[in-house]
């Protein structure tokens, strides 16, 4: 089995830590969209991507015309889909796609690997020695969810200053929420 690259989570989290509602997030935050997109995307080497790993749910819940992620490399895990859907990489668990992503012709071409929902894949990605940074989006508000990120210990994962992440208040439909980034040293 190949060492897994240092990765991060993204994920937006409303006030009691819910995550999503439904198959689908409760919320409508453009702001917080675009700065998914920016973050998943933005790479500092010509000709690479990102790589975004995701549950079935996760792939299931992003609108159709939107799959696959676009300027990503999308990896799906999934036990129970026998094909790919086009545009992705099927993975049966984490360390699979871990794996995929440790091998040359990755390495080669995939510059940061962000972890991208649902719940018991950050769960399982939070308890992994590479999980470097966490990113998210706190919505101050109770959307009343179903699913819920996993809590995390603060005093390993500890808040700092990204220039890269606005640090003020957003605000998108009458809701306000708060880009932080939490750090774990590896």
């Amino acid at each position: 089995m190949a060492s897994a690259r240092k990765f991060a989570c993204v994920v937006a989290v409303e006030k009691n830590g819910g995550i999503g509602k439904s198959n689908s997030l409760p919320w409508k935050l453009p702001g917080d969209m675009r700065f998914f997109s920016h973050l998943t995307k933005r790479v500092s080497t010509k000709g690479k991507q990102n790589a975004v790993i995701m549950g079935r749910k996760t792939w299931e819940s992003i609108p159709g015309k939107h799959r696959p992620l676009g300027d990503r490399v999308n990896i799906l895990l999934s036990k129970s889909l026998s094909t790919a859907p086009e545009g992705t990489h099927l993975c049966s668990s984490l360390q699979a796609a871990f794996d995929l992503l440790s091998t040359d012709s990755f390495t080669e071409s995939v510059e940061k690997i962000f972890v991208i929902g649902g719940a018991a894949v950050y769960k399982e990605a939070l308890e992994h020695p590479s999980a470097h940074r966490l990113y998210i989006t706190h919505v101050l508000e109770d959307f009343n969810c179903d699913v819920h990120f996993p809590d995390f210990d603060k005093n390993v994962f500890k808040e700092i200053s990204d220039s890269d992440v606005p640090s003020e208040m957003q605000e998108d439909n009458g809701i306000q929420y708060k880009f932080q980034v939490y750090q774990r040293d590896i």
